[in-house]
């Protein structure tokens, strides 16, 4: 069993009210590593100024571990097979809607990995849908939540 530790601060500014609801909604995320993540609502659920567009939401961050999670399985397996991978690149979409239950929930996550691969290796469409599907499967993230994650491979010439 392994852990995992991040500490999300956020502080009312002497001039809120809060109790107004007009407060920052601006934070940070550390990490165990040091790390600090400059952090807001999405100003679509929290309109500025209450927000700050210029910092990760959430719902950004969690298509990015999706998406992190997916990626980092598949480069594994590719590598154990010995295909050699250039660059992954993918620009994952998700999706905030209303669920079956009637709540606002990522309900969808649309990975569209494009992979370039080294020079000598040849791999066809099916392998590669193949080692995506391994991918998911073995994501812990993915294997985590409710969200139906699709992986839609890019094909590259």
């Amino acid at each position: 069993m392994s852990q995992y530790k991040a500490s999300i601060q956020w502080y009312k500014k002497p001039s809120e009210h809060f109790v107004d609801l007009k407060y920052s909604r601006v934070h940070q995320w550390q990490f165990s590593t040091g790390t600090c993540i400059a952090a807001s609502s999405a100003p679509s659920i929290v309109p500025l100024p209450y927000s700050d567009a210029n910092n990760i939401d959430p719902e950004e961050a969690f298509v990015a571990a999706l998406s992190s999670c997916h990626m980092l399985f598949f480069l594994d397996l590719a590598a154990r097979k010995k295909w050699v991978v250039e660059s992954y690149v993918d620009n994952a979409i998700g999706t905030l809607a209303i669920d079956a239950n009637g709540k606002k929930a990522m309900t969808h996550v649309l990975l569209k990995p494009l992979v370039i691969w080294g020079k000598n290796v040849v791999v066809c469409e099916a392998q590669i849908s193949a080692l995506h599907h391994h991918a998911h499967e073995l994501c812990f993230i993915a294997n985590s939540v409710l969200t139906k994650v699709e992986v839609s491979p890019i094909y590259s010439a």
